[in-house]
């Protein structure tokens, strides 16, 4: 029952007796000793409906279709795999639907009643699975945020002079565009109202429960559920658990001796104590990462005199930061299109760095005389441009954006001390040197623990499998997002998500859409589980670190992107809109699928 390539009539006349199965079946015999080739038993792709693909060996299968979700033929093309193989078989022709944009263009997730997901974080991870859901018609839904109000790290980093180092027209998302940024970097405070404004729109407060830190959590297998028990001691069931912590979850504290013997204050930037008055003061920042220069240059006309601890200086260059005047506010609001086309031309923009970073890192040359220049325009002593000045590869670290930090760097009050801290001292800071400077305050600017253990509280999978113990070596996942034997756990900004040129929203709405293809499947096929294959898994990590074997981000330096082993498990080696293409929809032979038990429930027990 071969498909001819001429017969490509509108269906529309056909009259199906009965609606679609989620699995039609042709059923021929093969000849036992036949090779298995694509004219074995090829079925042909033939659109239909909104975007979507129905894979038959012919006509006939398509038959069974309603007519209004079969599209005319015209479009056909040959589907590139075979189904069957040598001896009898039987073909098996799924209705497999392209996934819709589930933000613009939502479909109904239509899963069992009692259904129940958790999202932990309300950053734009966990807010943006949120909308997600509540745009496909699903509100069994529950955030747990364990801070005071959401915004994830935007709301833990209100330190002064925090913004992103992204243009502000792409630090957003697709679908959402805020006409009413006042600067082409935005500021945390910024930023923070955006988050709010999102939570509001999508009426997303009714789901969120602040204050409510995850602890733990624990797959059963036999009532096929997680349970995750938070802060408060409670124990939440559900079906699926969304993590959205991402990397930079938690602060990153250095193991420096005597830090609890220290008489002053002492805190991290992402831990920032808005009542300590710093005025008058004597501070110490150790550190000289993305939150150093920016707090630096804040605090530096404030404090009495600042001192910076460098153990390695980073690469800078300038930001073209500038207001966006309020009539440009009001053309960005009135004309939505043009908003979107200044969007479109900063992605691509940042894109074409990526060609640097990942294909040919020999071209970072031109970046790092962009750099040296930068430091000639901006420092006059020659002993302090060497200070800053770094000897790695330009890229291998993270590169900084900034315009004022070198500038803040040769005030009167301002010392930079190339040297680590060796020890805290009740009263200050000893230096590697083995001089000792007195201090009130000291201010913890080394980032997060965004590398060694993505797990930020105890995670069991199957068998009581410790997620922790099997990242010990450094962490993995399948695209990012699902780790195999830790069925229905999804992860947003997982493993290897995390990029160096451009905007994380756009990989956050990507693994959303995943997800959401995710849990379309589990709906057509009424699946309990889905666990992601140990060999795809595998693949898909053994093609990924051979490509960042090639990046400059291994070209010998040693970065939060790598875990103590050496292991990049941070950054996504390749183009964003790579990434987009690869996860579009969840392919099921990469999964294994567990069906419900017909007598058995379709949800847990009641929380």
């Amino acid at each position: 029952s071969r498909t001819s390539r001429t017969s490509r009539q509108p269906a529309a006349t056909i009259t199906p007796p009965q609606p679609p199965s989620t699995i039609l079946r042709h059923e021929r015999t093969l000849p036992q000793k036949r090779p298995p080739v694509a004219s074995a038993c090829p079925p042909t792709a033939y659109p239909i409906g909104h975007g979507a693909l129905f894979f038959v060996p012919s006509l006939t299968a398509l038959t069974k279709m309603p007519p209004e979700r079969v599209a005319t033929l015209q479009h056909c093309r040959s589907f590139s795999r075979h189904c069957g193989g040598v001896g009898p078989a039987t073909c098996e022709c799924y209705l497999t639907p392209v996934m819709r944009d589930p933000f613009r263009h939502p479909e109904p997730l239509s899963l069992p009643p009692g259904f129940r997901i958790i999202i932990i974080g309300t950053g734009f991870a966990g807010i943006g699975m949120a909308i997600a859901l509540r745009r496909a018609g699903f509100d069994n839904f529950v955030l747990f945020e364990k801070n005071a109000a959401v915004g994830g790290t935007w709301f833990s980093n209100r330190y002064p002079g925090a913004a992103c180092d992204v243009k502000s027209h792409l630090y957003s998302y697709s679908f959402e565009l805020n006409p009413r940024w006042t600067r082409a970097f935005a500021p945390q405070r910024e930023i923070l109202e955006y988050t709010n404004h999102c939570v509001d729109k999508y009426n997303l407060r009714g789901n969120i429960r602040l204050n409510t830190e995850v602890t733990r959590a624990d797959f059963d297998e036999q009532r096929a559920h997680w349970t995750v028990t938070t802060s408060d001691g409670e124990q939440h069931r559900a079906n699926v658990v969304v993590s959205g912590c991402g990397g930079l979850s938690r602060p990153q504290q250095p193991r420096i001796p005597g830090r609890e013997r220290f008489a002053g204050a002492l805190f991290h930037t992402a831990l920032w104590h808005e009542h300590y008055p710093l005025a008058g003061k004597s501070v110490a920042v150790i550190g000289t990462g993305a939150s150093a220069i920016q707090v630096v240059p804040a605090i530096a006309p404030i404090v009495k005199n600042l001192t910076v601890y460098q153990r390695t200086p980073p690469w800078i260059i300038a930001r073209d930061d500038h207001d966006i005047s309020p009539a440009a506010r009001m053309r960005y609001a009135r004309r939505p299109w043009l908003q979107r086309l200044v969007r479109t031309a900063i992605y691509w923009q940042l894109e074409s760095r990526a060609i640097a970073f990942v294909v040919a890192p020999q071209l970072m040359k031109v970046f790092e005389k962009t750099a040296r220049q930068h430091i000639r325009n901006s420092i006059d002593d020659p002993a302090l441009r060497a200070a800053v000045t770094p000897d790695y590869t330009i890229g291998c670290k993270r590169v900084l954006l900034s315009n004022d930090y070198y500038p803040a760097l040769q005030r009167d009050n301002v010392t930079l001390v190339n040297e680590a801290a060796a020890s805290i001292e009740p009263n200050g800071i000893r230096s590697a040197s083995g001089r000792l400077r007195q201090h009130h305050c000291i201010i913890m600017a080394t980032g997060f623990q965004a590398s060694d253990d993505m797990a930020p509280f105890p995670i069991y999978g199957r068998r009581q499998q410790l997620l922790s113990e099997l990242w010990q070596h450094g962490a993995e996942a399948f695209k990012g997002t699902t780790v195999c034997g830790f069925p229905n756990l999804f992860m947003v900004i997982g493993p290897n998500t995390g990029l160096g040129h451009s905007s994380m929203i756009f990989i956050i709405e990507s693994q959303v859409r995943y997800i959401i293809s995710a849990l379309q499947l589990m709906a057509r096929r009424k699946l309990r589980l889905i666990d992601v294959r140990r060999d795809a898994q595998q693949t898909f990590n053994r093609t990924l670190q051979q490509k960042l074997s090639n990046t400059v981000w291994a070209s010998g330096c040693h970065s939060w992107y790598r875990a103590a082993n050496g292991k990049n498990t941070t950054l996504w080696p390749g183009f964003t809109w790579k990434y987009r293409l690869l996860t579009r929809q969840l392919n099921p032979r990469h999964y294994h699928l567990e069906h419900q038990p017909h007598a058995a429930a379709t949800h847990p027990p009641a929380p």
